[in-house]
């Protein structure tokens, strides 16, 4: 194995999913090189459907943690669920996003995909842009992961991408999938995994 097979093995393996952070600053042009390097990522027809908000301002974060969290709360409500165990993961989902420094909104956009009138041609269409976003996304992680920075996928939403989107002020054709919390590490973590014969047939 080369060098660089074996850099990479370890880096894929101590990667770790942080939810907390310290209040130190992330610099914005590293989270840029970050995006930038990431969207080298495979796509289907090469068309890249990727975007990427970055958002660091306070006041932003809150506005997101607030509207995310009331939508939580009366869903969860509507549900019947116990009072407390909502306010419980509401104050958990407010916690998370307004305690990294920086929160990366991963979306999808169709507009440059093909387009179908059979739907479920069209359907394939839009799990390829998902697809090709996902990978980006990876890229990004492991990235952070390299720059000694530490970061957690969170899909909260696929549940609410018309709320993210709005909140944010997006441009139409984004839709987010999922949100990145950035920071430096506040915690530490370790993962297992389960054997690869329990997750891989050989045929």
């Amino acid at each position: 194995m080369t060098d660089s097979f074996t850099q990479l093995q370890h880096l894929i393996k101590t990667r770790r999913s942080i939810r907390r952070y310290t209040t130190d600053e992330v610099d914005l042009a590293l989270v840029l090189n970050l995006l930038e390097t990431a969207m080298y990522a495979p796509s289907a027809h090469n068309r890249q459907p990727w975007r990427f908000a970055v958002v660091t301002r306070m006041a932003d974060k809150i506005r997101l943690a607030k509207s995310m969290g009331n939508r939580l709360r009366a869903d969860r409500t509507k549900d019947g669920d116990d009072p407390i165990d909502i306010e419980q993961d509401v104050t958990r989902s407010y916690s998370r996003l307004t305690g990294a420094p920086v929160l990366i909104v991963v979306c999808v956009s169709m507009a440059d995909m093909d387009s179908y009138s059979d739907p479920i041609r069209q359907q394939n269409e839009w799990t390829m842009a998902v697809q090709s976003t996902a990978m980006a996304a990876q890229n990004f992680l492991l990235l952070a992961h390299a720059a000694e920075l530490s970061a957690c996928w969170l899909c909260a939403p696929l549940f609410v991408p018309d709320l993210v989107r709005e909140t944010l002020d997006l441009a139409a054709d984004w839709h987010p999938q999922g949100i990145i919390t950035l920071g430096y590490a506040g915690q530490e973590r370790t993962k297992t995994r389960q054997p690869v014969a329990m997750k891989v047939k050989v045929v």
